[in-house]
């Protein structure tokens, strides 16, 4: 018969190897060890984890942690697909960030990670029809880790926001599966439009560091953007674009850029 470990790592291994590195962390940093056995050690589950997590930032004296936390685990509870995406993403991040050596760092100390999670949460308070505290989270995401992401943004699985510092996704902007972000991206309107008017980012999409993309248009899945790039018009998937505005430099690139994470745009690339 399979001990308790083994059975949490056959369904979650995921969790199965943060626990794993969250008892070699406290062993190797005695003054951590507290710090470590009240965010990972003491909780049966992920979930669990990430609402006391994420609610020790996000809670204060306008609302105390522990009704955050309460309320965490009601969209927890609310929407099976939360979780499912939070360990799509702490995938990503571990997978393609050659700075990130553990799930564990990622868990508890990657901005990029936490705000994502916590958007997840301020989205399904938002579908139900609690505007008033998604936006509150929303505010408090913004204060404490330089992330802004309208809670009505629709947000796929797999995604990684590198550093997460500068970023900004609007109201009815949509990020699908499996995209890269990284620090000082833009996904914004013109200021012209009212209604649908954010962009839409197709699976496997890489936006670089600075990128803008504004108004209702699509970047094509698995293309790319490249660094300080300001976008107007639709991108076709499986192209590269850059410049101020960005022009098509290449559709004949990358198969998983989101993956592969390169930014540097060279001489090859300018095919068309």
């Amino acid at each position: 018969m399979a001990n308790p470990r083994e059975k949490i790592a056959s369904c979650d291994p995921v969790w199965s190897t943060m626990r794993s590195e969250a008892e070699g962390m406290a062993e190797r940093e005695p003054a951590l060890a507290g710090f470590i056995h009240a965010t990972v050690l003491q909780h049966a589950r992920l979930e669990d984890a990430i609402c006391f997590h994420l609610a020790n930032k996000l809670g204060n004296d306008d609302i105390s942690p522990m009704l955050t936390r309460e309320t965490f685990e009601a969209a927890l509870a609310g929407d099976a697909s939360i979780a499912a995406a939070m360990r799509a993403d702490l995938s990503a991040v571990f997978e393609r960030d050659p700075a990130c050596h553990s799930y564990l760092e990622a868990f508890l100390y990657y901005k990029g990670f936490l705000a994502l999670e916590a958007h997840r949460i301020a989205h399904w308070l938002w579908q139900q029809d609690r505007k008033w505290m998604a936006l509150f989270f929303q505010s408090r995401v913004s204060q404490l880790f330089s992330v802004d992401i309208h809670p009505a943004a629709r947000m796929g699985r797999g995604i990684m926001l590198d550093h997460g510092t500068g970023i900004v996704i609007g109201e009815t902007a949509v990020v699908e599966d499996d995209v890269s972000i990284m620090q000082d991206v833009t996904l914004g309107g013109t200021g012209k439009e009212a209604g649908d008017r954010h962009p839409k980012i197709r699976r496997g999409v890489l936006l670089s560091l600075g990128a803008k993309i504004l108004g209702n248009i699509e970047i094509g899945e698995y293309s790319r953007v490249g660094a300080g790039s300001v976008v107007l018009k639709s991108i076709p998937a499986g192209c590269t674009a850059v410049g101020v505005p960005a022009k098509l430099v290449n559709c004949a690139g990358s198969e998983r850029p989101s993956q592969e994470m390169n930014q540097i745009i060279d001489e090859q690339d300018n095919k068309i």
